[in-house]
């Protein structure tokens, strides 16, 4: 009697698994044909922009970010503020090297932030206290703009009368396990997060944003209380959207795989390190950690297995996680094929970084470039 029993109740949850899976590939395409795009041609800006770069021990790969903010048009006034948070690998003279002769770019060097605390946040706040612009746009060290991207960036957060907007660089990954888990960061907003509603919504679960390129107007971001009141945020990106909100802002994350790039990782240590260091704090607790990893090896790992074991419904499910990334890649500038087809692989890997990071943050190990994040949130 049992054995019937868990063959109906597999059943059923491969179907409903099936029916979810195709859910949120229809509301993928949806979000795909909304989503904001920065203008192409964008108009001249006029105001005063801030371009806020924090830097630790990136010498290795900061030249092509400054050649790049060297290379921007269309802004009348412009500074470039990078804040040597600490390194010891030289990054500051690569700036100046860099930076050449352009009276645009200076670099200074920033306060150690407390035991225990994520440094970004910190060299943010600092930059932040530095700049005059209306706009301030915070750019991490390892992106690279196109020469209209600040731009076409202020043009898109003036004409929708936003206050924030974080253009998601296209992600370039190389190796196996990059190309396995960073789809992965476009997909999971383009797929679960309603971005017309969260670009109105005040609800801090509405939230979606990249700090490698993010663009805030000044008022709004003082008022917000800025880096310096999220000072424990690991993800500090979403921790600033969210204070934005709080204070009666509106922002939104949009396609920004025209204007910039970034090579987060350079091999798997790099992935496995960095999600480990953020995962937990995406996932809010150990239990809504389990609960969104049931979910996603529910939706994505399930039918799978069950197609293999000629379950049709498990071939639907398969075909329409398939179909987001397909959608996810052709709208943010990622690889298509052969890594859609992989999806079931990508969910599973992603799964163990989750625990990983869990792990790690009961054990107290977590640290970032060298400091321990023992204290943060």
């Amino acid at each position: 009697m049992a054995v019937p029993s868990v063959k109906r109740f597999l059943r059923a949850a491969v179907r409903g698994a099936a029916a979810g899976s195709a859910v949120a590939a229809a509301h993928a395409l949806v979000n795909a044909r909304l989503m904001r795009v920065p203008p192409a041609d964008p108009p001249r800006c006029g105001e005063a922009v801030s371009v806020l770069v924090p830097a630790r021990d990136e010498a290795h790969r900061i030249a092509p970010t400054i050649l790049s903010l060297r290379a921007q048009r269309g802004v009348d006034d412009l500074e470039v503020i990078v804040l040597d948070d600490g390194s010891s690998d030289g990054t500051a003279d690569e700036v100046r090297r860099a930076a050449g002769d352009d009276p645009r770019i200076r670099v200074v060097t920033g306060r150690t932030p407390p035991e225990g605390l994520p440094g970004k946040p910190h060299a943010c706040a600092q930059l932040a206290e530095l700049a005059t612009g209306r706009v301030l746009v915070f750019v991490d060290a390892d992106v690279v703009l196109a020469p209209h991207a600040i731009a076409s960036a202020v043009a898109l957060l003036r004409e929708h009368d936003l206050d924030l907007v974080s253009p998601f660089p296209r992600q370039l990954a190389d190796g196996a396990g990059a190309r396995l888990v960073q789809p992965l960061l476009q997909w999971s907003w383009l797929v679960f997060l309603p971005l017309r509603l969260a670009e109105r919504s005040p609800r801090p679960s509405l939230s979606a944003a990249n700090g490698q390129f993010l663009v805030v107007d000044a008022g709004a971001y003082h008022r917000s209380g800025g880096f310096a009141g999220i000072a424990t945020a690991v993800l500090d990106d979403i921790a600033l959207l969210r204070a934005v909100k709080r204070g009666g802002g509106r922002g939104v994350v949009v396609d920004g795989s025209t204007v910039a790039t970034c090579r987060m990782y350079e091999d798997w240590a790099g992935v496995r390190d960095g999600y480990e260091k953020s995962l937990w704090s995406a996932t809010g607790s150990p239990v809504a950690a389990a609960a969104l990893s049931l979910v996603l090896a529910w939706l994505y790992v399930l039918p799978p297995v069950a197609a293999l074991a000629g379950s049709r419904a498990g071939i639907v499910g398969y075909a329409a996680g398939v179909l987001t990334r397909v959608v996810t890649a052709r709208h943010t500038g990622g690889r298509v094929w052969p890594d859609a087809l992989a999806h079931p692989v990508s969910t599973g890997v992603l799964l163990t970084l989750v625990a990983r990071s869990w792990r790690a943050r009961k054990a107290g190990r977590l640290q970032w470039k060298g400091r321990s994040l023992r204290g943060s949130s």
